[in-house]
Parts: C-alpha cells; structure tokens; sequence
C-alpha cells in the first residue's frame, strides 16, 4: 500500500511540475523614447499533458507571448524553459500551429506532401515510408480521400485539418495554437474542436491555445490564463473543471460552462474598458 502510495505521489509530482516555463517575460517593440512595452512582466507554467488556454483584450500581446514561449520570438526580459532547459530557438518536441492556414500551406505541394514536410527529413526516412505515415495522419483528421489534391482544391476548414495532420506528424510533445480556429465558419469551429479534443485524449500532448473566444477557451481548456491590457500581465488563471469527454451541444449547457463564461466576459470587458 505504501509503495502504491508513494507511485501515485511521484506521478502526482511530475504532472504539477512545470513543463513549459515562462519567468518574467517582458517585450518592447522599438528603441529609447520611441519604444512600446506590449507584456509587462509575464510568470506562467504549463504542466505535462494539459491543455491551457491563453485570453485576453485585443492587442495585449497573446500571440507574441506564444511566439516567445515556442522560440520564435526573443523576450526582451525573462526567460523560457522547456523540461528544464533554457529556450533560445525553437526546440524540438514543440510544434506550433499557426492562425494563417492558408499562408503556412506550400501550394505547389499535394496535401500528403504539405504534411510529409514535417517529417520528410527525418534520419532513415524514405519517401515511401513518409508517405505511408502521413496518409494515416490524414485519416485521423478526415482527409484520407483529399491526399492528392492541393491545399487551393480545399475548403478553409480542410486546409486547416491538413496543417493538425502536419502538425501531429511532427509527433509534438507540446502543441501552441494561435487562434487556429478564427478563420472557419462556425460549424467547422466547432467540428474542428472535437477533432483537437478527441486527438489530444488520445495522445496526450501539451496543449496551449491562444484564443479571443472566450467560449473556445472554456470548451477547450483545463486552465484558462487571462491577460491584462497592454502591458501585459496575467491578470488570473481559472479551473475550468468541466467533466471530460466534452460534448459540444451538452458541455456548453452545464451550469459551471455558464458560469465560467460569464465571469471570464466580465473580466475582459472590464479590461477592454
């Protein structure tokens, strides 16, 4: 009983750990009298396995905090650490998901060649075998018929299930989302969100969106961090505490659902005020 006891406290203690860091993050765009600071001192930690959703007012900065958060952006103070390293550059086991599907697809590419290219030039991989790994990755999101065509021949909500598929072929550890779903219709929002949940449960990543949905986030999310007008800070992190498997139609009509959503409202119109 002990032994069990003292497994369940270890698993405990790397699950609370934090997997993905940010201390201190401030970021100025500009220099001297002419400069602008957009986040003001940012301290945020992602555990392994969770999915966190990032909101806040319009142009306080949510995207360039996760830009910085996957090395693409530098902080002009603060730093980030990925499973206790420091990252400078883009580090490998994290995979981000741009809001732009469109601009992030290569047109000259079949859909099956847009997802091979996270894969492609891997050491020993063989075109066949890339190929072959990525036609499942393109079942697993509903495209399996579409391999051939090119991402022009396809809906805006097909385009964006071909960059999961080429993002989830890149076998992610940690998965940013920068407001990847604000481009589809409503109905494709929301088939695309039970697509990420369904494939999040199953391979259990690291999940981070930025979103201006308040509804996504909820929906979504096991923590929600509000950020504050520019600059930046976190203004709070919520529990969701909403019961999962999440049901699309029977999710958003729990109490807590309602409840969270008006609260989180409430925060962001007070800070767009």
């Amino acid at each position: 009983m002990q032994i069990d006891s003292l497994e369940v406290l270890a698993v405990k203690a790397t699950m609370e750990a934090p997997y993905l860091q940010l201390q201190g993050i401030r970021k100025s765009f500009g220099e001297g009298d002419n400069s602008t600071l957009a986040i003001g001192g940012v301290d945020l930690e992602v555990h392994q396995g969770e999915f966190l959703g990032i909101i806040g007012p319009s142009g306080c900065g949510k995207s360039t905090l996760l830009q910085i958060a996957a090395g693409l952006a530098t902080p002009t103070e603060g730093r980030v650490t990925f499973e206790g390293r420091d990252v400078t550059e883009p580090p490998a086991g994290i995979v981000y998901l741009f809001q732009q599907y469109g601009k992030s697809l290569f047109p000259w590419r079949t859909v099956i060649d847009n997802v091979a290219f996270a894969i492609e030039h891997r050491p020993g991989m063989t075109r066949q075998k890339a190929r072959e790994e990525c036609q499942w990755y393109l079942e697993v999101v509903g495209l399996a018929d579409a391999a051939r065509k090119y991402p022009w021949q396809l809906s805006g909500g097909m385009q964006q299930r071909v960059t999961i598929a080429r993002a989830l072929a890149a076998k992610p550890r940690v998965l940013l989302m920068d407001e990847p779903f604000s481009s589809v219709d409503a109905l494709t929002r929301l088939e695309l969100h039970a697509l990420i949940l369904d494939l999040w449960q199953k391979q259990r990543f690291t999940a981070v969106l930025v979103t201006h949905d308040v509804d996504e986030a909820v929906f979504l999310a096991d923590r929600v961090a509000v950020l504050s007008r520019r600059p930046s800070t976190i203004a709070e992190v919520v529990e969701t505490e909403l019961p999962r498997p999440r049901d699309n139609l029977a999710t958003r009509e729990l109490p807590r659902f309602i409840e969270l959503r008006h609260h989180l409202l409430e925060q962001l119109l007070r800070r767009d005020a």
